[in-house]
């Protein structure tokens, strides 16, 4: 699918400014839409919504269909009459520039459990008939998922397979048990989806209204400890115990000289295909609920993966095994129809990948901070860009623009200077303006680099576990100018709208 030329900017909703010690769905997000406007954006692209795991990493979700609760804006609850003035004071140990997830899980958590019980006591026969819908309108996920976390906190967050036998195997008798016995705890669960749900979609109408369209991201892995797993474990590769026998990641490469362990568990794809793979149909159909474009993270997955015996503490131990290949969208396209998807072809991409991209006419992605090793051939250096492709000057696992910069060489920096034209002063927007005028319909900048932000400032770091996805911006930090810059090269480079001419 051919998308209109448009830009935007990355940006997860955890970065975002606000009091509570992490970004949400609060007023820092809607300025956010209208500063994108007044940027001349028309793309807001975030991380996936769903809850976080190991490292905190949102790519190790606890749900493939749940929203993360950490981002609900506590502002709206107490707005609603749930929280006191006195309980959305934000709490010590925050800090404006960085998520620190030891003091910020606590507090938001806390708030939720009040919130919840207040809703419980006092919420009006419209607020109780609204959950109602939302429960039944979700009724495909959301109960197995209040029934998981709700467990999971029981059982101290141990792996589900260690959990009480009935209930690891799920038991009939022992789910409706648990039900009965954790009522108000499941109830807890639900009302933060529904908040999650009706805070996230609100924002996105108004996004939406503004003439901004939200780039979601499906990770093609869920964690082990989520609700999916526990609730289908037919529909993955696990021992007679439930524990996985295969693991998923990545081989050595450029960020790692022993690969990514990543440790989801891996698909039983025949079991998928068996039955017309209805599990990612739905998933995707859920997707599309939340976001305009969704960009599917580790697309090669699809064509062949990266399978590492569970038993192996890094991936150098892997082997590529086919995946569902064509045979996956085709489904999905028989359900759902043509739909805006764009595939994360990063990676060890073979000509099988290719293949599969373009059977389906799905753009892929080109990152300008790899596009200078090598010679005029590199797929990455703009003049080799196709126009149905997404160009960034790097994603959420690369450095910054200025950190990349400082860790090069002075012959690299000598070649980048020499392609680009530039003195590389501000190497940030050299690659913004590259990213712009590139014949790809869709560019993408992330915050950091739009901000000029040092190598500390990034995002993620692939392989390794932990210190990562706590960065965060604040507004003292936006000045006129980025806007300004950003909305002159969309309309240099046409991507405001702007009509093709003769």
């Amino acid at each position: 699918m051919r998308f209109p030329r448009t830009s935007g900017v990355l940006l997860h909703p955890t970065s975002l400014p606000g009091p509570h010690g992490s970004g949400d769905f609060g007023a820092a997000a809607y300025h956010f839409v209208d500063w994108l406007v007044a940027a001349g954006q028309k793309l807001w692209q975030i991380l996936p919504l769903g809850g976080i795991g190991p490292g905190n990493s949102p790519y190790m979700s606890t749900s493939a269909f749940a929203g993360n609760v950490l981002l609900i804006d506590l502002e709206e609850l107490h707005r609603q009459g749930w929280l006191t003035a006195d309980e959305v004071r934000p709490p010590a140990g925050i800090d404006e520039q960085r998520l620190n997830f030891a003091a910020v899980v606590p507090f938001r958590m806390d708030r939720l459990g009040r919130a919840a019980q207040r809703f419980a006591a006092q919420a009006s026969a419209e607020q109780r008939a609204d959950l109602q819908a939302f429960v039944e309108r979700h009724a495909d996920w959301l109960p197995d998922h209040a029934l998981f976390m709700t467990l999971a906190e029981r059982h101290g967050w141990r792996d589900w397979c260690d959990w009480d036998a009935p209930l690891a195997s799920r038991n009939p008798v022992a789910l409706a048990t648990a039900r009965e016995v954790h009522a108000e705890r499941i109830a807890f669960w639900t009302f933060c989806q529904w908040c999650f749900f009706r805070q996230w979609l609100a924002l996105k109408a108004y996004a939406n209204g503004k003439g901004v369209e939200i780039v979601g991201d499906a990770p093609i892995f869920i964690a082990y400890q989520s609700a999916e797993v526990w609730a289908r474990p037919d529909l993955f590769e696990l021992d007679a115990q439930g524990r996985p026998t295969v693991v998923a990641g990545v081989p050595p490469d450029a960020f790692s000289d022993t690969g990514q362990r990543w440790g989801n568990p891996l698909y039983r794809w025949s079991a998928h295909a068996a039955d017309g793979f209805a599990w990612w149909v739905q998933r995707i159909r859920r997707t599309f609920e939340l976001v305009d474009i969704v960009r599917i993270d580790h697309f090669r997955g699809f064509a062949a993966h990266w399978e590492i015996p569970a038993a192996q503490a890094t991936a150098i131990q892997g082997r590529w095994v086919p995946g569902p290949g064509e045979a996956l969208f085709k489904a999905i396209a028989r359900e759902l129809g043509p739909l805006p998807i764009i595939a994360e072809d990063l990676g060890v991409i073979t000509p099988d990948v290719v293949a599969l991209r373009r059977k389906f006419a799905f753009p892929g992605m080109r990152i300008l901070q790899f596009a200078f090793d090598g010679g005029s051939g590199n797929a990455y250096l703009p003049h080799n860009h196709d126009v149905d492709a997404v160009v960034y000057p790097g994603t959420h696992d690369n450095d910054t623009a200025q950190g990349w910069w400082a860790s090069m060489s002075e012959g690299q920096r000598h070649r980048v200077r020499d392609y680009l034209g530039v003195e590389g002063r501000d190497i940030h927007w050299d690659l913004i303006r590259a990213a712009c005028a590139s014949v790809a319909d869709t560019a993408v900048q992330p915050m950091q680099d739009v901000l000029g932000l040092s190598g500390e400032h990034r995002m993620n770091w692939p392989g390794k576990g932990e210190g990562y996805w706590q960065w965060r911006f604040a507004w003292s930090q936006v000045r006129p100018e980025h806007a300004q810059r950003l909305a002159h090269l969309a309309q240099l480079y046409r991507r405001d709208g702007t009509p093709m001419q003769g």
